[in-house]
């Protein structure tokens, strides 16, 4: 069986049926992350060699964005996994990397702070020395699967390098770690993210993932075109999940007085005409973004952050599309649009956010140094 046949037994048993729950009460996918370790879709992007399936990141993005139509909180959880992956996989320890592949390990990011909020490449956490290890104190503002995941990549600034961090695999029962708040948010409710504070966590030289000071360039060069074009590929999965429940909507629904649907309204059509496109043309940059990142051609990086700011500001405009269309009936939740209209609110304002993003962006067209 493909891992795409897999996914959507996987995605038809267990994740939609739980989504619109999973979105009510706030609560974790649980039982969906259960099945895709249970059928080796965790490890994905693990090597073969470790008993993972070795695929890379299209097929990564390609599943984030079937998980995203269904339910886009389990999208997040898998995303910010697969991001670490890439971390693990090129810096880990053999064991760890041979529970991901199996499914029995799920891991995330813990990167941004409040005191450099959006510049997710700056932590002001700080790694002190201490005998033959580490002590490590900082505060993680948002960190999705925060009660959930096994373990975090954990940021801080050098221990004692120059550089702009340093990053660390971090247990996430580990004595000194503590989760201050449950998620109760406006969307992405079921991902479970939360605040992580650190004091006085002690690890070991052995959970420095990378050497000390090189967290910026792993940061930049090997986790954010992943992340970017995960995030993306789920901003993707909402558009295309809002297109159709719209379509079905305003197909569905008449003017009984006079014998037309909502869909014979030329004003209808276009807006769905013009979501259309602002999705599709979301996908072309996907691809192409991929593309140029499995050839390594020289406007990758450029292309991966064109990519995250296009999906989260497509995603904006397509739900808000759909919830003009279906009129009063979008606010009621069994339409289901107003849900992934919540979602999409998250990406744009997710590090980096759409502002810092145009900002790089216009840097990189003007022949300035992107981090200068």
């Amino acid at each position: 069986m493909t891992y795409l046949a897999k996914l959507d037994t996987i995605i038809h048993d267990v994740i939609e049926p739980a989504a619109i729950a999973v979105d009510r009460d706030a609560v974790f996918p649980r039982a969906a992350i259960r099945a895709l370790g249970e059928a080796g879709l965790l490890g994905l992007t693990s090597a073969a060699e470790m008993g993972g399936m070795g695929l890379g990141l299209a097929e990564a993005a390609q599943t984030i964005e079937r998980i995203a139509q269904a339910c886009p909180s389990t999208a997040m959880v898998v995303a910010m996994h697969f991001s670490s992956t890439a971390v693990i996989e090129k810096f880990g320890a053999e064991s760890l990397r041979r529970e991901i592949a199996a499914g029995r390990h799920l891991s995330t990011l813990a990167w941004s702070e409040a005191g450099s909020r959006s510049h997710f490449w700056a932590p002001v956490g700080s790694a002190v020395r201490d005998n033959d290890g580490y002590l490590l104190d900082g505060a993680k503002t948002m960190v999705t699967s925060a009660l959930e995941a096994d373990s975090y990549i954990w940021s801080s600034r050098p221990a004692e390098a120059e550089g702009a961090s340093t990053l660390w695999l971090a247990d996430s029962k580990n004595a000194g770690l503590s989760q201050t708040q449950h998620f109760d948010g406006m969307g992405l409710r079921g991902n479970c993210s939360a605040p992580v504070i650190s004091k006085s966590m002690r690890l070991p030289q052995t959970a420095m993932l990378g050497p000390d000071g090189g967290g910026f360039d792993i940061m930049i060069g090997v986790v954010l075109p992943v992340f970017a074009t995960l995030i993306a590929s789920s901003s993707m999965g909402i558009m295309e999940a809002s297109i159709n429940r719209a379509v079905t909507h305003v197909s569905g629904n008449k003017f009984e007085h006079l014998n037309s649907t909502l869909a014979d309204l030329p004003t209808i059509r276009a807006y769905i005409g013009r979501a259309r496109i602002r999705a599709d043309m979301v996908r072309t940059l996907r691809d192409d973004t991929v593309s140029a990142l499995a050839s390594n051609r020289p406007d990758a990086m450029l292309r991966v952050m064109q990519l995250k700011a296009g999906a989260a500001e497509a995603a904006l405009e397509v739900t808000d599309i759909a919830m003009r269309v279906c009129g009063g009936a979008a606010f009621r939740k069994d339409v289901g649009v107003e849900r992934y209209f919540r979602d999409a609110r998250a990406a744009s304002i997710m590090a980096p956010t759409s502002d810092v993003l145009f900002d790089f962006i216009g840097k990189a067209v003007c022949g300035i140094p992107v981090f200068g």
